[in-house]
């Protein structure tokens, strides 16, 4: 059974969410039209191509627009407050995520972020986020 601040995977992305418990980041890259494109999926979204594969990230990012949650329920109740962020991969897709160990008034729309991970829970599930990369 899943809890509620896990993903629910399936066959499409099972192989992302095995990467990002070994700490890879990856991104879907389309062998025809070259586009890189978020999340794993069977297909390009820009072409339609079949012919995907998963690369890791180079891992670094810039900050697009970003929230700070400073009420919300359970299971999230504890971890607030936090900041949720879109950030553009160096790859090129955006990717929701979470910004840890920078202080709100510190967030500027385009800084320079690298890729870290959080494990959640005693079962150790990561997921992927993101740290200033001056720190």
């Amino acid at each position: 059974m899943m809890t509620p601040d896990r993903p629910i995977t399936d066959s499409d992305s099972e192989t992302w969410w095995a990467a990002v418990a070994d700490r890879t980041l990856y991104v879907n890259v389309c062998g025809v039209c070259g586009a890189h494109s978020l999340y794993a999926r069977p297909f390009c979204p820009v072409c339609w191509s079949e012919d995907v594969s998963l690369r890791p990230s180079v891992g670094r990012a810039t900050l697009y627009t970003w929230s700070v949650v400073h009420q919300n329920a359970a299971p999230f109740a504890d971890r607030v407050p936090y900041i949720v962020a879109m950030v553009d991969l160096a790859e090129g897709p955006r990717l929701m995520t979470a910004i840890e160990n920078c202080r709100p008034e510190d967030l500027e729309a385009g800084m320079e972020l690298v890729l870290d991970f959080r494990d959640v829970g005693d079962d150790s599930f990561v997921v992927p986020v993101f740290v200033p990369a001056d720190r």
